[in-house]
């Protein structure tokens, strides 16, 4: 007889390097930058400043001061939950088959926690209904990143090299550029004398560099909250400068009773079963300075 998985089973080995795996091919974050582990339980990143270039010491000369500052940054992990309701039937089918809903709903709910990131950590937005998250904060780039270019849908080009000259003035070289559908479409309509201007970006496609810089498009950089206009189009920056990474106790649950979702439908009353997933991921924007957006 098939075991029952109850709640608080832990997500199998195999299947949360899975999960994640589809986080990393979903998340134009994840795509731009490694994941590092984070604590459950968060990490604390000591971020050094220095004012002064190195000194040159003669023999028998004086030291200075250099100055440098130093400000702490937190990282803690924030909880993103997705859940589906599924017919008793379906899990009470055997093992193999409970596994084989297991592994397509994760895989769905991975895709949804990729997404739901991106959109957290580029707008601070609760993914689920596109609402300013408390939980969140200003830990987002909208937030926090200073150095702006202004949209042109004529100019989108010009628009990365004005970016990419904002992020040189902090001192560092762009690795990296996040761009929305909509800045990918308007690169692609640009022409020089009826010849499309970047053949790279023609007919739907798009490079995985632009220049020396990594790039990454995906439609969660142009989220817009509740009955607001777009406003981010693309980010450029050093993502050195950014870090993220989830905790690994990831867990899923079987519930069998009551109203879990909140819709107002009892399970047992209509003989489903409710399977939920969690994944706690963190990021911090260490060095805001940077970055540089293209907004609206």
């Amino acid at each position: 007889m098939a075991t029952v998985v109850t709640m608080g089973t832990k997500i199998p080995t195999e299947l949360v390097e899975e999960m994640f795996n589809t986080v990393r091919g979903e998340s134009v974050l994840a795509k731009l930058k490694g994941e590092n582990p984070i604590p459950f339980v968060g990490t604390t990143e000591m971020i050094f400043s220095f004012d002064k270039d190195a000194s040159v010491v003669g023999e028998n000369a004086s030291k200075v001061l250099g100055g440098a500052d130093i400000q702490p940054v937190v990282i803690r992990p924030v909880k993103f939950e997705y859940g589906a309701r599924f017919s008793k039937e379906m899990w009470k089918a055997g093992e193999e088959k409970q596994l084989a809903i297991l592994r397509n709903f994760v895989e769905g709910a991975a895709r949804k926690f990729a997404r739901g990131f991106d959109i957290a950590a580029f707008h601070g937005l609760n993914p689920y209904d596109k609402t300013a998250s408390a939980v969140i904060g200003n830990n987002n780039f909208e937030a926090k990143v200073t150095n702006t270019v202004t949209y042109s849908t004529s100019t989108p080009d010009t628009n990365v090299n004005d970016a990419i000259a904002l992020v040189e003035a902090a001192g560092v070289m762009a690795d990296g550029a996040a761009i929305g559908t909509g800045m990918k479409n308007a690169i692609a309509a640009l022409a020089v004398n009826g010849a499309i201007k970047y053949p790279a970006f023609a007919w739907g496609a798009a490079p995985e560099t632009l220049g020396s810089m990594r790039l990454g498009v995906n439609p969660t950089v142009e989220v817009a909250a509740t009955g607001a206009a777009t406003t981010l189009h693309g980010l450029v920056g050093d993502f050195s400068g950014f870090k993220w990474g989830y905790a690994s106790d990831i867990e899923y649950e079987v519930i069998q009773y009551g109203d879990p979702d909140n819709t107002g439908v009892d399970l047992a009353g209509k003989n489903q079963i409710y399977l939920r997933a969690e994944a706690y991921i963190g990021w911090g924007i260490l060095a805001p300075a940077y970055f540089a957006k293209i907004e609206a």
